[in-house]
């Protein structure tokens, strides 16, 4: 569905350009943005790479598995129905804990694997059960603690203080993660209701 919403944004700007006659304008723009893509990409590998080195040092070091640990009380209360010995609740605590110390790029094969394993406790094949509503909200509204792109970002454009976000980014986060888990109870509950109706 995104794809299509790009796709039509690109051919409506195409078309407005062809009938005011500012193909041209179009044609620079794009080449200026594919450029400024490259050059932001290539600026951001060492920042990363940085940022991903120190995390696997942490990840090796235990701290993942520390943080898993912590995280087992919310992850029982957040997901009530998935057994704590299944294999969806290690996968969900891992998730959980990469997306807080801001290791994305590990926590979406995490959230994919847990999902998977949630799938095994859905009764209805073809409807998501409400541990995967909630696991959907909690890892999209995530708390993080160190936004590591959003560091590397601000170091390729040579920002003299890259860390000033970590503890807006902390807040606000957090204001989104509550956010999320409130909707997604509030929800139930009116799912709960109806289907007592029915």
């Amino acid at each position: 569905m995104i794809d299509f919403i790009w796709l039509t944004l690109f051919l409506s700007g195409i078309v407005t350009a062809m009938f005011t006659g500012q193909m041209s304008h179009v044609a620079n723009a794009i080449l200026k943005g594919a450029e400024s893509g490259v050059q932001l990409s290539i600026g951001l590998i060492s920042a990363i790479a940085l940022w991903l080195g120190l995390m696997k040092i942490a990840e090796q070091a235990g701290a993942v598995g520390w943080l898993s640990a912590r995280l087992r009380p919310v992850a029982r209360f957040l997901f009530p129905s998935v057994p704590p010995d299944h294999p969806a609740m290690g996968a969900i605590l891992a998730n959980m804990s990469a997306n807080l110390l801001g290791i994305g790029n590990a926590a979406t094969p995490l959230g994919l694997q847990a999902m998977r394993e949630l799938q095994t406790l859905n009764p209805d094949k073809e409807t998501a059960s409400d541990a995967m509503c909630t696991l959907l909200a909690v890892n999209t509204a995530s708390i993080t603690l160190i936004p590591t792109t959003v560091i590397a970002m601000r170091m390729q454009y040579h920002s003299a203080h890259p860390t000033a976000v970590v503890g807006t980014t902390l807040i606000a986060s957090a204001i989104g993660t509550v956010a999320a888990i409130a909707l997604d109870r509030m929800y139930r509950a009116v799912d709960r209701r109806r289907r007592g109706r029915a």
